[in-house]
């Protein structure tokens, strides 16, 4: 999927804000057709002015759990993240939108790290902060995400910044979902304080080649900041 032309210039303003935040949008979850090497069974629905999506139907979702917000932090992008209940200890790399106006991805590639979409807030500053990363990596196997669904509410998950510091975030809740029914507007939407989403793709692998049928979205809350 192409991005529309307002990724790049935008009038200022709220029209000027939601003309960027719903062509960031369509680009990231065009991206995440391509994550892991899963293409979608069907097209994602992501309307480019950042509405509303068909309601997400998941197949496993965790109850959220009540998550104390800490106070916003200031900008500075991530360089390490740590899952310590699925084993996750991983650097972590910047992913823009190529050529084409899709985001990246990482790569596959052995040992291939999480990434953090640079079009949105660090992780720790206000704002859902999105990291991606692979479930498989081709013929170099398992990826640094292959047990992010089994993640729990209240899970902690520690992101270290290039200033030094640690924004640590507390899982609200999981959720595996179809992705044609990628639910855009809760992933991405604005929110009143920090953050972060963590995906890969779920589901049954697709036989010849054909990928993955669903995404796993993790939400988790900003605790503390150190």
């Amino acid at each position: 999927m192409s991005a529309p032309a307002g990724v790049t210039a935008v009038r200022q303003g709220a029209a000027g804000r939601r003309t960027r935040r719903g062509s960031a949008l369509c680009a990231l979850a065009a991206g995440l057709a391509l994550l892991c090497g899963c293409q979608s069974t069907s097209p994602a629905q992501t309307p480019s002015d950042g509405g509303s999506v068909s309601p997400a139907a998941p197949a496993t979702a965790s109850a959220p759990a009540p998550a104390a917000s800490a106070r916003p932090m200031a900008r500075s992008v991530p360089s390490r993240l740590r899952i310590p209940s699925i084993g996750v200890d991983t650097s972590v790399m910047a992913l823009g939108l190529a050529s084409d106006g899709e985001v990246k991805v990482p790569p596959i590639a052995k040992d291939s790290p999480a990434g953090w979409y640079d079009g949105s807030p660090t992780p720790g500053q206000l704002g859902p902060s999105v990291l991606l990363g692979h479930v498989t990596v081709g013929a170099y196997g398992d990826g640094v995400f292959l047990h992010l669904d089994r993640l729990r509410a209240g899970d902690s998950v520690a992101v270290t910044r290039a200033d030094g510091s640690v924004a640590t975030f507390a899982v609200d809740r999981v959720q595996t979902v179809a992705k044609s029914r990628f639910p855009t507007s809760s992933v991405y939407g604005n929110v009143d304080h920090p953050e972060l989403r963590l995906i890969t793709c779920g589901g049954t692998r697709i036989s010849g080649g054909g990928g993955y049928p669903d995404n796993v979205i993790v939400y988790a809350s900003l605790v503390s900041g150190s």
